[in-house]
Formats: C-alpha cells, sequence, structure tokens
C-alpha cells in the first residue's frame, strides 16, 4: 500500500529552535531517506517553499484570478511531503514517526488510492 506522510510546518516553533537544532532535523531527513530507501519503502519525497511565495489560481466563469500567498491563513502550513510503500497502515504510522519533523511537527498520514505514472 502507498502512504503519503504530510509534512506540516509551523515557523514559531521552527523558527524557535537554535541553528543546531534545525540542523539537527535537516540532517536527520538524509538519515531517514536512508533507511527508509534500503528497507525498499521509499519512493519520493518533496519539499515545498515557504508559503509566501505561493500563489492561487482560480477559474471562474472563464476568468481567470491570481491571488499571491497561501490558500489559508494558519499557523501550520504544507511544507513537503514522502511517498512510501508500506505493507500496513500501522507500519506507515511507525515510518511518519521517524519523520524528523515529527517531533516538532506533526506529520499527516494518508493512503494514496490513485497514483499517476
Amino acid at each position: 500500500m502507498k502512504f503519503l506522510l504530510v509534512n506540516y510546518m509551523n515557523p514559531a516553533i521552527w523558527n524557535g529552535l537554535s541553528e543546531d537544532e534545525q540542523q539537527e532535523v535537516m540532517t536527520g531527513h538524509g538519515d531517514f531517506q536512508k533507511t527508509i530507501t534500503e528497507s525498499g519503502e521509499f519512493i519520493g519525497a518533496l519539499a515545498a517553499a515557504d508559503p509566501s511565495q505561493s500563489a492561487v489560481v482560480r477559474v471562474r466563469g472563464g476568468d481567470t484570478t491570481v491571488t499571491d500567498g497561501p490558500h489559508v491563513e494558519s499557523e501550520e502550513f504544507f511544507a513537503g511531503y514522502y511517498l512510501i510503500e508500506a505493507e500496513s497502515r500501522e507500519r506507515a504510522l511507525e515510518i511518519a514517526a521517524q519523520v524528523p519533523d515529527a517531533k516538532i511537527n506533526l506529520i499527516e498520514v494518508r493512503p494514496v488510492v490513485y497514483l499517476a505514472p
């Protein structure tokens, strides 16, 4: 089964970490990816830019509008994801607990129902 491990970041928490603590999280991602690659459970990953760099596109009645900034004002924002292959939901939850950000933010585990090649 494929699962999406969605990383949500709270900038206030991240900015409250020391430089060494931030580096530990970043280094931890390399270690985590190595571990799940070796286990055969890693499919892919993505790290997204800060939401302040985003734009929202809407088409209504044939008219397109573009708004700069995030779609939703929130303390937490989508920061990235891991796409994994796990034998069960329980294993996916175990893997999610190993994501370095799980110690400071949250990781949403969601089954994938369709993946385009």
